[in-house]
């Protein structure tokens, strides 16, 4: 969010003075803000590393033009873990720009989070952004994925998964107390969809969901969502539990019963 009693240009101007490579910023870019008339600033991307205290969040500063147009810029705020807890600031004029940064920072091993975050859906990429894109990850070999975090109704979400789960062993009221400052999550499908037929005829499908969240202070929780038919009558049924091992033991309980 911005800040209501900061102006534009001083907005602008700390953004420019706190980062380490504002320099290389296109000078035409830099006269256009000049005459930046508002702007919106939000979080974009957050990624935190408890085990080793690499922290990084994707920040963008949009800002309309004097001439009607508007410009955004993409602030990498990071930390690099073991035990420096230095915070830096760069900033870049594209999506695809921050992704190199992300590589050159944390290794291969970001490589996927970054292309995933910079390829969030509902934005079109300029043609320069994909280009550069391409030249980054053609080479790439194959890395552990990440989670790179949307920031979005992430304290609603979790709330509508606690709400839908039908188990009596469900996530209680301390979880839920917990969940109500998260700020960013992640859904990933964590066992793929499966059928399996019953002894009557009729199928049972089964998936598992990881619902990732981050909170205010930091730290991450996860939610095991089960979703399946193994019901007597049919119906689609969901059940959440605060483990994977919970999640899947219950899994392969539903399943047994079809078999």
């Amino acid at each position: 969010m911005s800040d209501p009693y900061e102006t534009t240009e001083a907005h602008l101007d700390r953004l420019l003075g706190r980062t380490l490579n504002s320099f290389d910023l296109p000078d035409r870019l830099v006269e256009r803000l000049g005459a930046a008339l508002a702007h919106s600033s939000s979080l974009y991307t957050t990624h935190h590393s408890p085990a080793t205290g690499v922290w990084r969040e994707t920040h963008r500063h949009t800002y309309l033009l004097a001439d009607g147009g508007s410009v955004s810029l993409w602030e990498l705020t990071y930390r690099l873990g073991g035990g420096d807890r230095t915070v830096r600031h760069e900033v870049f004029a594209s999506k695809a720009e921050t992704c190199l940064a992300v590589a050159r920072l944390f290794g291969g091993a970001a490589s996927d989070a970054a292309l995933e975050a910079a390829l969030l859906p509902g934005e079109e990429e300029p043609e320069t952004d994909v280009a550069v894109l391409t030249a980054l990850f053609a080479g790439s070999a194959p890395a552990q994925r990440h989670r790179e975090y949307a920031v979005e109704q992430s304290a609603d979400h979790a709330r509508r998964v606690l709400r839908r789960a039908e188990n009596p062993d469900r996530p209680g009221e301390e979880v839920a107390a917990l969940l109500r400052s998260a700020y960013a999550h992640h859904i990933t499908q964590a066992f793929g969809s499966t059928r399996q037929c019953r002894p009557d005829g009729r199928d049972a499908g089964f998936s598992l969901y990881e619902h990732a969240f981050v909170l205010l202070d930091g730290t991450e929780l996860s939610l095991w969502e089960v979703e399946h038919t193994a019901t007597p009558d049919g119906r689609h049924m969901c059940e959440v539990y605060e483990s994977e091992a919970a999640a899947r033991g219950a899994m392969e309980q539903h399943r047994s019963r079809v078999r």
